[in-house]
Order: structure tokens, then sequence, then C-alpha cells
């Protein structure tokens, strides 16, 4: 059998996490390869309960890890995760968010298809998170189309299932602390012309906790992304 990791990030969400625990652990443990495949939580130095609570949650999950570390920021904690679950002996690793807006229920199709493409991304068709994010999006889309001339249905899906050989050709491109990590392995990925597939998922909005990006957080981090996207396209 495959060996999977499903790696969360989180920050602050001692609202939700103890029921994205609930709702993805089971899915880790049916896939559980000879009792390998892992059910990783990165808690990225939350200021709230969310690592007490995740780790109170380990007593009864033998599957579940969860790894504390210093605030660094998204993008700085999902590369972390996937290099731990390289590092750990991963055949396969998927991604999604702790905020409880992504679907276990949807997590089949793209394990039956796995061995078909080096990644499964998901396409978020029916978006319930608000106009601005999508629009966000669409530019996020057009930027990357303009810089790397490749398309992307949807560029930064936190629903994701990759072959660790095909993450591990890319990871180390990136700096350890690069923002949109998951943007770049979509654009490698089109751009070296990798097989992958889109999938469409559902998107529930956030029901509870606060989402820390804002307006002017998506500004920064936008011109910072353009500098560093840049950047990137030369040393392709």
């Amino acid at each position: 059998m495959d060996c999977l990791y499903i790696v969360i990030p989180a920050y602050n969400e001692e609202e939700n996490i103890s029921r994205v625990i609930e709702e993805w652990y089971p899915i880790v443990s049916k896939h559980a390869s000879m009792g390998k495949s892992r059910l990783t939580i990165i808690n990225d130095g939350s200021k709230d309960k969310t690592g007490e609570i995740a780790r109170q949650s380990m007593a009864s999950r033998p599957l579940l890890e969860v790894i504390d570390k210093q605030n660094g920021g998204h993008g700085e904690t999902v590369l972390f995760g996937y290099r731990h679950a390289i590092e750990a002996g991963a055949d396969y690793i998927f991604q999604t968010d702790s905020d409880g807006q992504t679907d276990p229920g949807q997590f089949e199709e793209f394990w039956e298809q796995r061995g078909e493409y080096s990644a499964l991304f998901g396409n978020r068709a029916d978006r319930q998170d608000g106009a601005f994010r999508v629009f966000t999006a669409g530019v996020l889309r057009t930027v990357i189309r303009a810089i790397f001339h490749v398309r992307l249905k949807d560029a930064n899906a936190p629903y994701r299932l990759m072959k660790a050989e095909a993450l591990s050709k890319y990871i180390d491109k990136l700096p350890a602390d690069f923002f949109l990590p998951n943007v770049m392995i979509n654009t490698y990925m089109a751009y070296y012309r990798e097989p992958v597939k889109y999938i469409d998922i559902s998107f529930k909005p956030r029901v509870a906790g606060v989402n820390t990006i804002n307006v002017k957080k998506i500004f920064k981090v936008g011109i910072r992304a353009v500098k560093d996207f840049y950047k990137l396209r030369k040393e392709l």
C-alpha cells in the first residue's frame, strides 16, 4: 500500500481544529500503509489553544501527529510540512487547510486517480468565501500566465494530492519562507509539463474563527509575490 501523509498547517484555529481532525483522520486511517501513514498538523506558533487541543486528540488517534514550530506564515508552514512528509517516507502527500472549508468526502476521487498523475489539484468551482477572493484568484492566474506563460485553473487551492517523488523535484527551488509555495508548485508542474489534473471541489464558507488575510495584506502580498515570481522565472 502507498504511504499517505495529510499535511494541515494551522494557526489560531482553536475553534476549528477538533472538527478538522475528526473529519480528516478517518481518511488517513482508511489509507494507512502498515501504520505508516499520518495526519500531520503543523502548529505554526499559534497564540491560542490550537496546539493543545490538537495534541489532546493524539491520545485516541495513533496516526495523528502534531508538530509545533515558530510562527512563519502559511507558506513556510506548508513547505515545512512537505519536507517533513518527504523525509518521513511518504509516497503521496495531500495538503488542505485547518479552517474547515474543504470536504473530506471528495478525497476518494483524487486517491483513485493518483497513479495516473504527478499531482491532482482541486479547482474551487463553487467558492463560497466571497467575491473579493474570487477576484483575487483570477488576478493571480493572470499574473502567472503573463510571467510564466502557463495556464492554471486554480493556482492556490488547498486541496492537492501529489506524488512525493514529483514534489521533490521542485520543492528545493523555493526559499524556505516562500509565501505562495502551492502557486509555484502548480506553476512548475505546468511549465515542465508534468501530468496533472484539476478536479472540481466545493469550498465552504468559514464556519468559525477569523480569517487573518485582509485587503491590505493581500495587496502587500501581491507586490511581494510579483517580485518573487520574476526572480524565479529568471531561474527556470
